[in-house]
């Protein structure tokens, strides 16, 4: 009883310091890139896709961007063990491999894993603390 008490804590504690952290990184990237304006999930993915990617005076195309995303998935999961870069193609694009398959997981459930993979990925850029 004594040891869940303490794992319950912890994940309490961890939890409090993703929201924390997320809340921080979401007003500070809303300040630079959406005048204010607060991005959600699917907007700071984008962003990471762009920034891997590396092109960032282009005009994407509906399907491009569906790629960039996918591009900023696979690069946010690939310290969980889900993705390993393969390699960039003649355009400079990245490619992924599949190392594992992601778990079912409910809507809740994705949102948590995103979000932290999106703080994990800032904070191993220096963007956030």
């Amino acid at each position: 009883m004594k040891y869940l008490c303490s794992s319950i804590k912890q994940f309490m504690a961890r939890d409090e310091e993703l929201k924390e952290r997320w809340n921080l990184l979401v007003e500070k990237l809303s300040d630079q890139f959406a005048d204010g304006d607060p991005l959600d999930v699917d907007g700071i993915t984008y962003l990471i896709g762009i920034q891997e990617l590396g092109k960032f005076n282009k005009k994407f195309k509906k399907d491009e961007k569906v790629n960039i995303m996918h591009i900023a998935i696979c690069r946010l999961l690939e310290p969980f063990g889900y993705y390993e870069f393969s390699h960039f193609d003649a355009d400079g694009w990245p490619h992924y491999n599949i190392k594992d398959q992601l778990p079912h997981l409910k809507a809740g459930e994705q949102a948590v894993l995103m979000k932290d993979a999106i703080v994990n990925y800032f904070l191993d850029n220096g963007y956030i603390r």
